[in-house]
Order: structure tokens, then C-alpha cells, then sequence
């Protein structure tokens, strides 16, 4: 009887170390296929100055290049694009995805829509990249530090002090934003929805940037009023059970 017990536990303890196997395995190759892929589309980016060896006529002005034209080449493979975000010094430099009718789309899609567990930066569907005055972006926070993991790093200010600027180029134009507030946010004990106020009238504004500033981590030494555009980036933040770190900055320059 003992050898019976034995002989079952034994198999029990190997289908859960092939298990175990196989689940690092997947995770190592969406790893690799998922930086591997981020790579390819930043190659499709078109960069508007030419490579050194590359004459240039100065005799002649160039008009210079716009956001679709630069972009062109990465809206081509997917459609679903509308943007992309980077913070230099950082490793966030991503494409940014938007699918109104199925909302989620991105948190398990790669932007070849396959499974991935990275998925995609993505705009929240309330939002229209080009009209709304805060565009409310999504993304993981992987172990690995990858997608937005690098956000949290903004609750402490000498991290903000290094990094104050977010680029985010949408196809209608280039983008450079301010943080102006950085807070780590427990959705279970809040009522305030952040990720709610998207097309906001002054009222809505004015609640919302108080909100914000009320939560932030520290004075950014910054704030915004009505008729200022804004960006709100949304990641997974670990002190809290379902908690979420926000950094909220405002538009400086197009």
C-alpha cells in the first residue's frame, strides 16, 4: 500500500515539475518574442534625419516631417496604432494601441495579436487621441521591468527630478508632457475613478486636477488648468490589493 502512496505521489510531484517546466518555458519565449517584436516595430519608425554617411542638399529646404510620416510604416502593420510613448532615459518606448469596440484587447495581445501576456500600452476607449483633453494610457507592470514597470519609480521625486518630460506622439502630431503628479492609487477603498474623467468640462477639470494633486507622492512644483491637454498612464502597483500606480502630466509643447 505504502508503494501505491509512493508510486502517486511520485507522479503527482513530476506532473507538477513538467507543469512548472513548461510555465517558465512559456514565459521565457513570450519574453523573448515580445522584446524581440517591440524591436522590429521600432524599426519601422521613421526617423527624419538621415544616417550620417547620407548627403544632404542644404541648398534646398526640406519641409519638415510630420507625425504620420513618421509613424506610417507602424500604423501599415496595424491599424489599431494611434500613438507612441517614450520616456527617455527610461524603458518605456513603446507603440500605443486603441480598440473602442473591444477595450481590453491589448492587456493579453501583442501588437501582432497573438497571445502575450506583455500586450500592448493601449488607450482607454473613452478617449480620442486627437480631441479628448486627457488621454488615460494602460500598461503591465512586468517583474522583468519591462512595459510600465518603470512608472512606479516616479514615487520617489528624484526619480521625477531626472525624468519630468513624457514624449507622446500621436498620428496627428508630436507630443511633449510635464508630470505634474505622481500617486499610488488602492482601487478597492476609492471612489475617485481617475481613469473615468477623459472629456471633462472646467468643473470636471478642476475636481480632477485637485484629486490628483491631493494623491500625489510630493509637489511636482507644477499643475495644470482648464485648456491644458493632459496624459494619465495606469499600471499595477503592488502595495496595495489591486492597487495601481498614476503619473499625470500635462502637454508642454506640440
Amino acid at each position: 500500500m505504502k508503494s501505491k502512496y509512493l508510486m502517486i505521489g511520485a507522479s503527482v510531484c513530476a506532473a507538477l515539475f513538467l507543469f512548472s517546466g513548461v510555465m517558465l518555458y512559456r514565459q521565457y519565449a513570450d519574453e523573448k518574442q515580445s522584446a524581440e517584436a517591440f524591436d522590429n516595430i521600432a524599426a519601422l519608425v521613421q526617423d527624419e534625419t538621415p544616417p550620417a554617411d547620407e548627403p544632404q542638399e542644404s541648398e534646398t529646404p526640406q519641409p519638415e516631417q510630420t507625425a504620420f510620416e513618421k509613424y506610417a510604416a507602424v500604423y501599415e502593420q496595424n491599424s489599431d496604432f494611434v500613438g507612441w510613448i517614450s520616456i527617455e532615459g527610461t524603458n518605456i518606448d513603446y507603440p500605443v494601441m486603441q480598440t473602442v469596440d473591444n477595450p481590453n484587447y491589448y492587456l493579453k495581445h501583442s501588437f501582432e495579436k497573438t497571445y502575450s501576456d506583455y500586450g500592448v500600452p493601449y488607450v482607454d476607449e473613452a478617449c480620442a487621441v486627437d480631441q479628448s483633453n486627457n488621454i488615460v494610457i494602460y500598461g503591465h507592470h512586468m517583474k522583468n521591468k519591462t512595459m510600465f514597470s518603470s512608472l512606479v519609480n516616479y514615487a520617489n521625486k528624484a526619480y521625477f527630478d531626472e525624468h519630468p518630460v513624457i514624449r507622446f506622439d500621436t498620428l496627428f502630431g508630436f507630443g511633449e508632457y510635464r508630470v505634474i503628479a505622481a500617486f499610488s492609487f488602492d482601487t478597492n477603498n476609492e471612489t475617485f475613478r481617475y481613469n473615468e474623467y477623459t472629456d471633462m468640462n472646467e468643473e470636471k477639470f478642476d475636481e480632477f486636477i485637485s484629486e490628483c494633486m491631493a494623491r500625489s507622492a510630493y509637489d511636482t512644483g507644477y499643475t495644470a488648468e482648464y485648456g491644458d491637454r493632459l496624459l494619465t498612464l495606469s499600471t499595477c502597483e503592488y502595495t496595495h490589493t489591486n492597487g495601481r500606480f498614476v503619473v499625470v502630466a500635462k502637454l508642454i509643447s506640440e
